[in-house]
């Protein structure tokens, strides 16, 4: 069966990318591999380039979209060139200026904008799907006109676009994250894209000590990216709460500085393995190139395992529309 090429933009450590990919084991489960191939992908964050190459054994174009795709770029971006055409484009464009735990200045920002970019490169490519990521705050940004815009946009290209909010624990990730899924499929080529249906209720989430309860008595640095961040408590501030071993784990966040939250034994903060387990990536995964690196890029990441089943959606579009062609 023909493999579905894929760009990614906005990369950043490949959670996206790995859910597409699939092949990883997580909490004991095997994610089969999905008919899907990266062909190119890009981030302008290095230690982010750095983890997806390691752990892809892929190129990444490194550095600003807004210059590749103006053709203001370095020498150095022309080695690994756009390609004109692709089945799928990923893109979880960046979110914290639309996020409710950020300064909310959506449009007004130069970030705010970026999601200009992944429609740019949709336009080049010409995608049968493309799969947009982003936070819950996008829906209430600018009273619900900011999502509206970017919809419009993908829209004027040819595409049936549909967004929902997805909660993460819903698909088997130890983390009650809500995120944003924009979907675009080609008008009258491709049908309109159907959600993959959660896995477990409420009841059954899975719950920080069956995520991370046999890493407790680990020593610091015995396993991959066990270290933890030292900031002191200091109370009533974000991040400087302590998580339930009954529940699943709260939002890991991009923006920390180091508060992210502490462990239920009170004794240190999560480490940043176990900040990769509670966003579903399998312990072979490893973050370069520090500890405060992996904290960043881990909280802006898209839980793999939820992806995976986004994909198997995407892939099962996608077969349906090359069987009846």
């Amino acid at each position: 069966m023909k493999k579905y090429s894929v760009i990614s933009l906005f990369t950043g450590c490949g959670g996206l990318d790995l859910g597409f990919v699939g092949g990883f084991t997580f909490l004991n489960k095997f994610y089969p591999k999905n008919n899907f191939e990266m062909v190119w992908a890009n981030d302008i964050d290095k230690a982010s380039c750095q983890t997806f190459r390691k752990n892809f054994g892929h190129e990444i174009v490194c550095g600003d979209i807004t210059q590749l795709l103006n053709g203001n770029h370095s020498p150095s971006l022309l080695e690994e060139p756009l390609p004109k055409h692709a089945d799928v484009v990923l893109g979880g464009f960046p979110c914290q200026d639309f996020s409710h735990a950020g300064k909310r200045r959506g449009f007004t920002s130069k970030r705010g904008l970026l999601y200009q970019s992944m429609v740019e490169v949709v336009k080049k490519t010409d995608p049968l799907i493309f799969v947009a990521e982003n936070v819950k705050g996008l829906m209430t940004m600018d009273d619900g006109d900011a999502l509206k815009i970017i919809i419009k946009d993908f829209e004027e290209l040819g595409y049936d676009v549909v967004y929902k909010l997805l909660t993460a624990a819903d698909y088997g990730v130890p983390q009650i994250r809500e995120r944003v899924i924009i979907v675009g499929t080609k008008k009258n080529i491709v049908s309109k894209f159907k959600y993959p249906k959660p896995t477990l209720n409420k009841e059954s989430w899975v719950t920080l000590k069956r995520a991370i309860g046999d890493m407790e008595n680990i020593k610091e640095g015995e396993v991959d990216n066990h270290f933890w961040s030292k900031a002191k408590m200091f109370p009533g501030t974000q991040g400087n709460t302590i998580v339930s071993p009954n529940k699943p784990g709260p939002t890991m966040r991009t923006e920390h500085h180091g508060n992210i939250e502490w462990h239920w034994n009170e004794a240190r903060r999560l480490s940043a393995r176990e900040a990769a387990r509670i966003q579903s990536f399998p312990d072979n995964f490893i973050f370069y190139p520090s500890t405060s690196a992996a904290y960043k890029q881990i909280g802006n990441a898209v839980p793999p395992v939820m992806a995976w089943h986004i994909a198997k959606s995407v892939e099962s579009l996608l077969n349906k529309h090359y069987s009846t062609d």
